[in-house]
């Protein structure tokens, strides 16, 4: 089907299912992951329209496009990525939504000690939050200082982190005001090894059979409420450092050349600028997303493209931190 067909197609009339997808395994392996800490809980999934874990049951949807590869270039082509669209990935925000259900299926931001290390639950979300990347009352897990959003997210955040096979948190956070967080989630994890949730409900919020908007709508309106908008105001920068010409076709991709000088940039950036290194590694995500868009390969030496790239990095990362651009959607 071309994109257009696609995009004409409602939701409901996709008929897609988990079963047989690298979804399924992804989905075994959390729940291996809270056997293996000898939790007794496995939320139940679901497809839908996005990742969420809705109040008042322990389970979790998962974004519809992650089923089918077609539906995930799509997407791409779409938002300018695919969330949860490597194995890496989706794994932790598995993890992170595992988090919110075990919240709700043992009741958990009940506790005062809860309410006195997250804050209220009852918090309205924001449509925007400014996060301070600096900050070490949180955790880091997923993009963006996602902990730093609201109360349910720091503990689902932390929860993920405290999850994570081989994660050493104690080591990693020995320094941190947010170490106190990670060891109410051990030691209240422990406190319900072997117990049934108090929870059990297996209803679903918006099943993707149920969904009658077409992907046109639903991608229109998360470009909208994200801000998606073509051209980047940063596309002038890319084309000068990289080429979209013929002559080029054949040169190794901006995206993978970003990737591979990756800790390089990161680390340079972060020697001249002061800057946290987690900070500039959003900027370099972005950029190498926006290469894949617009199809980029070098078009100079690899010494000069490295050289024109951290500067590049640099500029945007003052850019990023001094103009607010890492206020955030919700």
């Amino acid at each position: 089907m071309t994109d257009d067909q696609l995009l004409d197609m409602r939701m409901c009339d996709l008929k897609l299912s988990i079963q047989s997808t690298p979804l399924e395994r992804r989905i075994d392996q959390l729940g291996e992951e809270l056997a293996s800490r000898g939790l007794n809980f496995r939320p139940h999934c679901w497809l839908s329209d996005d990742w969420y874990s809705p109040d008042d049951i322990p389970g979790i949807a998962i974004p519809f496009y992650l089923a089918q590869s077609r539906l995930m270039r799509l997407e791409r082509k779409q938002l300018m990525e695919v969330e949860g669209g490597t194995h890496e990935w989706c794994m932790k925000i598995l993890r992170h939504e595992a988090g919110h259900a075990i919240d709700t299926a043992f009741r958990i931001r009940r506790k005062a000690r809860y309410r006195q290390l997250f804050g209220r639950p009852s918090s309205p979300y924001r449509e925007y939050y400014q996060p301070a990347p600096s900050s070490r009352d949180y955790v880091l897990h997923l993009d963006m200082w996602y902990a730093q959003a609201h109360p349910l997210e720091d503990f689902a955040e932390t929860f993920a982190v405290w999850l994570r096979p081989g994660s050493r948190w104690r080591t990693r956070y020995r320094d941190w005001p947010a170490i106190e967080k990670l060891e109410f989630v051990d030691e209240l994890m422990k406190s319900i090894r072997g117990k049934k949730p108090l929870v059990t409900s297996r209803r679903t919020v918006d099943p993707l059979n149920r969904l009658r908007k077409t992907l046109r709508t639903h991608y229109q309106r998360k470009r909208e409420y994200y801000g998606v908008e073509y051209p980047s105001i940063y596309d002038a920068d890319l084309r000068k450092l990289f080429s979209s010409e013929p002559e080029h076709r054949r040169n190794p991709t901006a995206a993978a050349f970003l990737s591979r000088i990756r800790n390089e940039l990161r680390t340079a950036v972060a020697r001249w600028t002061g800057e946290y290194t987690y900070t500039i590694d959003q900027v370099i995500q972005e950029m190498i997303e926006r290469c894949r868009e617009l199809n980029l390969r070098l078009g100079s030496t690899s010494d000069e493209t490295r050289r024109d790239a951290l500067i590049l990095v640099a500029v945007r990362t003052a850019n990023f931190m001094h103009e607010g651009r890492h206020r955030v959607a919700m």
